[in-house]
């Protein structure tokens, strides 16, 4: 590993998202229904649908999101109180009506336990978990990943729980108190792009903990530089969907 060669590299990466050159103009959780960013609803909007947001298109996740908000007789799941007011058969319905759920019975659960953990521990607000930890990176991941992983399924995954994390940072006014620990989300086209920069080798993208070596290889390179590992998530995920663009 190169590591010059490939800082390089990132320099050049985020040229080239900057000027438009790697797509994105449109990532997939902008569709959403343009909530107040400080609102509860907006909070929920980009924390429920994450849980069911692994092997598929992120695109069309949060289309059906969209949908299922913007329908009068589904956007109740939304909601975590009205939610867990409605039988099983009533919220299975609404998940599937347009797709948020693709595994009804599975993804139900999941949804229906995230809105009980909601309104046990928050009162049903979310923010209150951020308010909670004193918007500290490192001890809200921990509050979900380690001390409660069973109360949060999927949510408090490697993956997801970055991503998340992230999504929240972006799309609501939620101001993290150590952004710098906040690492990259180690999805498929994340991993992908780092094997392709050469910051892991080919044993290193096969192995089953490739998540947790991608999220150290970017800390460690990162280590007394002016980037954050949230700088670069986005451009490599572009990156790599778009097909590995020639890098100038």
């Amino acid at each position: 590993m190169n590591k010059e060669k490939i800082l390089v590299n990132i320099d050049k990466l985020l040229i080239m998202y900057k000027n438009g050159e790697l797509g994105g103009e449109i990532m997939p959780e902008d569709a959403n229904p343009n909530l107040e960013k400080s609102s509860l609803e907006n909070y929920l909007y980009f924390t429920l649908p994450m849980a069911l947001n692994y092997q598929r298109n992120s695109y069309t996740l949060w289309e059906s999101a969209l949908k299922t908000y913007n329908d009068s007789k589904t956007k109740f799941v939304f909601n975590p109180k009205l939610c867990l007011e409605k039988s099983f058969e009533e919220v299975q319905y609404a998940l599937t009506k347009y797709k948020v759920a693709l595994q009804k019975q599975k993804q139900t659960e999941i949804w229906i336990s995230l809105c009980n953990t909601f309104m046990n521990l928050f009162d049903g607000d979310i923010r209150k978990l951020f308010d909670n930890f004193d918007n500290d990176v490192e001890k809200i991941r921990f509050f979900i990943q380690k001390e409660n992983k069973k109360m949060f399924p999927y949510l408090s995954g490697t993956k997801i729980c970055n991503y998340w994390l992230y999504v929240i940072y972006q799309y609501t006014d939620r101001i993290y108190k150590n952004i710098e620990q906040l690492t990259v989300a180690p999805d498929t086209h994340v991993c992908k792009a780092t094997h392709k920069l050469g910051l892991i080798d080919d044993d290193e993208f096969n192995s089953s903990n490739v998540q947790l070596i991608v999220i150290n290889k970017w800390k460690d390179l990162f280590e007394n530089t002016n980037y954050k590992p949230i700088d670069i998530h986005t451009p490599l995920w572009l990156w790599s969907r778009n097909g590995f663009k020639e890098i100038k």
